[in-house]
């Protein structure tokens, strides 16, 4: 028997079920230029995503309601009669009442766009000014001018509003076109009652 016939024979055919070195040798690289590939391809769509956050937060920022620093002088300044009904609604974002009677406000300033000047006036702190504040008015979707005030002397700028007002909040105050009070509210306002205010001053307005 030629032994070594045979042992050739079998080489043969263990070859033909094994790649060839080059083969192996090719996908190899080829595997790894491809993850290089990917690797790259990521960090690439990444530091893209990271040039879009600052300009994503600009963009949300300025979308905000702006919301004007007042002090006292600038409160009395608010409150001089311009010839229409004014209606001012004192607040704070941390204030529960506020809060909630605050879309009742944003729908009476919508019925009643076109004949009375609404306007709000916050009372939080300061640093809030473009933080919270104008956050909660673009959640109320609040189109009225807004203020926070921010005074050294609260009890000075409470006596320029009302000799009614004992500084709690809400705190919703309505005057005719002379600049006269004809409702306030220490606390939650009744939505029925304050419109049913400004119905008898348009009344009387238009006579």
């Amino acid at each position: 028997m030629n032994t070594k016939k045979i042992y050739n024979d079998e080489r043969k055919q263990r070859n033909n079920f094994l790649f060839p070195r080059s083969s192996v040798f090719s996908l190899v690289i080829s595997v790894f230029f491809l993850s290089l590939f990917f690797l790259f391809a990521c960090q690439n769509q990444t530091q893209k995503s990271d040039k879009k956050t600052p300009a994503a937060e600009t963009e949300t920022v300025s979308n905000l309601p702006k919301v004007t620093q007042i002090d006292a002088a600038g409160l009395k300044n608010l409150l001089k009669p311009n010839g229409r009904p004014l209606l001012i609604n004192f607040w704070a974002t941390w204030c529960a009442p506020c809060r909630e009677e605050f879309p009742d406000l944003v729908k009476i300033g919508t019925d009643y766009k076109d004949k009375i000047d609404l306007i709000t006036v916050s009372l939080d702190e300061l640093s809030e000014i473009n933080g919270e504040v104008p956050k909660f008015l673009a959640q109320m979707k609040s189109e009225s001018p807004a203020y926070l005030l921010k005074t050294p002397d609260e009890e000075a700028a409470i006596g320029i509003v009302s000799k009614d007002w004992q500084g709690a909040l809400p705190f919703t105050i309505l005057f005719n076109a002379q600049g006269e009070t004809v409702y306030s509210k220490q606390g939650k306002f009744k939505t029925d009652v304050l419109a049913a205010e400004i119905e008898k001053i348009l009344t009387v307005q238009s006579r």
